[in-house]
């Protein structure tokens, strides 16, 4: 084993002394991997994070959440309908949600008004979102008026500012008493938005939705899972469109690469031809050739995941954050978590790696096979 690693030693060295007699070329090479991973990697560190932080957020939203509708639209939920629902078995419990959108033409912004159903505000008072901070330069203690849809003004002051931390999901958020949430969108009383329900046993979800839809004909259920995979499909199509875009010029990179590894220069045949005619057999080239192309993609790899590791988690990921996060008026300010997949890495290496190592052999081989004056002599 010992006299293995010795050999293998051996040859790395080798390799790493005749890379260096070609650095020019080697350089170029390692420059165009580098690009290619650095864009690969960086929309799919993103899209990932991107996932994450989505799954870690609905998985504090209700299990399901019921709608009413009518003619194929949303429609509030009638009085008598939440007590309905308590009497199915498996639901744990029941509670009516009220939240809207409301169009404010200063900033050409929706924000979402909310009930909050784990917190009390007092009548008058609001609690407002980081993002509708900064662009109405509001502050605690502030007032701030909103025109109700029948064109009547409402006052309101800001009892707080929800924190920076939480403005991944409240940046366009204002939170107000149920009386003042109320009287501005004019819902009847015992109506409400939706209703959101905890199940006892999560592996009866599905069942639970079907007995919904059975009882009560004119709900749609919506699962929280359901809601995961529409997010997921989301960042799937956008992380489809940013590659299709880059395509172009990763076939170009690609092909470039390609031809670069399947063609061995003068120089290198002649190499070849001095190793076979000195004693190499062709196991010990092949192995040399293969350690000089796998240190240059490897490395090139890792060159090109670490740039695109500190570009998404570091500077927010500049080049491809407009395409795949989408676009909002309000849009939240927010640091991502730095999140891996390992089948997603092991695909990237796989994909980046593997064709150039093997590219680089089927010529070397080639080469080593044929008699040793005539590759010295081409």
């Amino acid at each position: 084993m010992k006299r293995w690693i010795a050999r293998q030693r051996w040859l790395i060295d080798y390799a790493l002394a005749s890379a260096g007699r070609r650095k020019t070329r080697n350089l170029g090479l390692l420059a165009v991997f580098a690009l290619l991973v650095f864009v690969l990697a960086s929309v799919m560190l993103f899209t990932l994070a991107l996932r994450h932080e989505a799954t870690a957020v609905l998985a504090r939203s209700p299990e399901v959440v019921v709608q009413r509708m009518v003619a194929g639209r949303h429609d509030l939920i009638p009085p008598g309908m939440l007590e309905r629902i308590g009497r199915l078995r498996g639901v744990q419990r029941r509670q009516g949600r009220l939240w809207g959108y409301y169009y404010d033409a200063v900033v050409k912004a929706n924000y979402t008004f909310m009930v909050p159903t784990d917190r009390s505000i007092a009548k008058g008072h609001i609690v407002v979102g980081p993002a509708l901070e900064r662009e109405r330069g509001l502050a605690q203690d502030n007032g701030i008026s909103f025109r109700d849809y029948a064109g009547q003004l409402h006052a309101f002051i800001v009892a707080e500012v929800l924190p920076q931390a939480s403005e991944l999901v409240s940046a366009d958020l204002v939170l107000m008493n149920e009386e003042d949430f109320r009287a501005f969108f004019a819902y009847p009383a015992g109506h409400y938005t939706d209703i959101a329900l905890s199940v006892a046993n999560p592996k009866e979800t599905r069942n639970i939705a079907a007995k919904l839809a059975a009882l009560l004909p004119d709900s749609r259920p919506i699962l929280r899972e359901e809601v995961l995979r529409s997010y997921g499909a989301i960042f799937d199509w956008r992380e489809g469109i940013v590659l299709s875009l880059l395509g172009g010029a990763i076939l170009a990179f690609s092909i470039l690469a390609w031809e670069k590894a399947s063609g061995l220069s003068a120089d290198e045949k002649r190499e070849i031809g001095i190793l076979k005619a000195i004693g190499w057999d062709t196991a010990d080239v092949l192995r040399m050739k293969f350690w000089e192309g796998a240190l240059l993609t490897v490395g090139a790899f890792l060159i090109g995941y670490v740039a695109a590791w500190l570009h998404v988690f570091h500077f927010g990921a500049g080049l491809f954050a407009p395409v795949l996060k989408g676009w909002a008026v309000l849009y939240p300010r927010f640091v991502l978590t730095p999140a891996v997949d390992g089948l997603t890495l092991a695909t990237l290496f796989f994909f980046t790696v593997f064709p150039y190592t093997a590219a680089v052999l089927v010529p070397v081989w080639r080469a080593a096979i044929t008699d040793p004056d005539a590759v010295m002599r081409s």
